[in-house]
């Protein structure tokens, strides 16, 4: 199938998924994980109606960009970044989703009051506390929200998680619906530069059991796209 048919697909399951859960289809964004694809299938996902498109990399991100791959659509980074490749993505991204430590976010802050700037971020929540990804634990949340007044150049906007691999999509049930609840909690305190309205969360494999527990954003690579030649 084609990334246009592909894309078409998804956003029909978006419709069903969200209405099955009681929710407003509206409330829900397709972000295309871009990894690995080139600028002609971006631009082919964008015209398709992806609602955004998401770059692990910094080096595809920066080639992307430099061919005009995004025109059209806003463009976050959703993979690890590191903090000595922070001053290629900030100012160039419309969303960083992928903050997993206060290390990072203090370099994310400290570009972007150098260039004058406000930059939008996610939190990275390791909600199963799994040894394997980064990210903040959702115990720690709280009290990293709670100094965010000190990064007047930073909003928060949310947060992003990958629940652990199940064989039963449904088994990551559990895990949405944590993050559901943390961002609730979250929203009701009114931190400082701080605006929950993005849970990120949900991928190929498990979107609509994502969507069903509260995801506002899903991030779909391998459904868009097909499966990834990483030979």
């Amino acid at each position: 199938m084609s990334i246009t048919k592909n894309v078409a697909r998804i956003k029909n399951d978006i419709i069903q998924a969200a209405i099955a859960a009681g929710r407003d289809p509206k409330e829900i964004s397709l972000c295309a994980a871009t990894k690995m694809n080139d600028s002609a299938a971006v631009r082919e996902a964008i015209l398709a109606g992806v609602d955004c498109c998401g770059e692990n990399r910094v080096q595809e991100l920066t080639l992307k960009q430099s061919q005009n791959a995004y025109e059209g659509a806003p463009v976050h980074f959703i993979g690890h970044l590191q903090t000595n490749k922070v001053k290629q993505v900030v100012g160039k991204v419309d969303l960083i989703q992928s903050v997993d430590s206060l290390r990072l976010l203090e370099a994310i802050h400290k570009e972007a009051a150098k260039q004058g700037i406000c930059q939008d971020i996610l939190l990275e929540v390791n909600v199963a506390n799994e040894a394997s990804k980064s990210g903040f634990l959702p115990e720690e949340v709280d009290s990293v929200l709670s100094k965010m007044g000190e990064f007047p150049a930073i909003r928060v906007l949310g947060f992003m998680a990958i629940p652990p691999i199940c064989q039963n999509s449904t088994d990551n049930h559990k895990f949405f619906q944590k993050m559901y609840n943390l961002s609730v909690d979250i929203r009701a305190k009114k931190y400082d530069n701080v605006c929950v309205n993005i849970l990120s969360m949900g991928m190929s494999g498990d979107y609509a059991d994502a969507i069903a527990c509260g995801s506002t954003m899903i991030r779909v690579g391998t459904a868009i796209f097909g499966a990834r030649n990483y030979s």
